[in-house]
Order: C-alpha cells, then structure tokens, then sequence
C-alpha cells in the first residue's frame, strides 16, 4: 500500500500534459482539499479518480481476499469524496470528476473543462 500514489498519477499527468499542450494553464494539488487539477481564478476543480478507489460503476471490483477491509476502505473514499464535494460547492467551486477510462477520450474531456471555464468566465464578470 505505500507504494500507491495519491498524487501524480498516470492517469492525472496524462490529463495534465494534454491541458498544458491546449494552453490551459493550471495548479496542482491546490488548496487543502487536494484539488487535483485547479483552475482558481474561475473556481473550477478537477479530480481524476480511479476506477478501483473510487468505485467506478463500469469497472470496479471487489478483491477476493480480505473482503471487509477493501469493503470499508472503498467506502470511505466514497465519503470523504462526497464530503469534499459538499464543502468545494458551498465554497462556489465548480467540480468535475473524471473517471480515470474517461481518459481514453482526451479530446472530450477538454472540451468539457473549457466549457465549464466559459461558464465560470461568464458568472465572474
């Protein structure tokens, strides 16, 4: 287990070069909730999240061994992510939380941030 990031993962450095290569510029691990990806002039957060410690409906699964561990474990991500959500949004963050097999299409992905900043451009001003 020591050996799992939680930070600087593939999935989010993928996602990171693909940003910096389209000119969106950013912060990392911004604020003390760890935003993944940052974007704090517009108040948009972005999280990439595993499809094994974040319970994805596609693909998760559950080990075979140790069942009651894994169990607790996996949940209490689900809580603590459901937990930062509540306090990003009563802060007035937007949040977008990408499934790390979203990836698979960088494209759309961008295109939803730079959407939500557009949109976050035209609340500020």
């Amino acid at each position: 287990m020591s050996a799992i990031k939680s930070k600087n993962t593939k999935p989010e450095v993928r996602l990171r070069r693909e940003l910096w290569s389209k000119g969106l510029r950013f912060r990392l691990h911004y604020g003390k909730e760890k935003i993944d990806i940052a974007f704090p002039s517009r108040r948009v957060a972005v999280f990439v999240d595993g499809c094994f410690w974040h319970r994805c409906p596609i693909h998760s699964h559950m080990p075979k061994s140790n069942e009651n561990y894994w169990q607790a474990k996996l949940e209490k991500n689900i809580e603590r992510d459901k937990a930062k959500n509540e306090r990003l949004n009563s802060s007035g963050w937007t949040i977008l939380r990408v499934w790390e097999h979203e990836l698979d299409d960088l494209d759309e992905i961008t295109l939803r941030i730079r959407a939500l900043l557009a949109r976050a451009r035209g609340q500020n001003t």
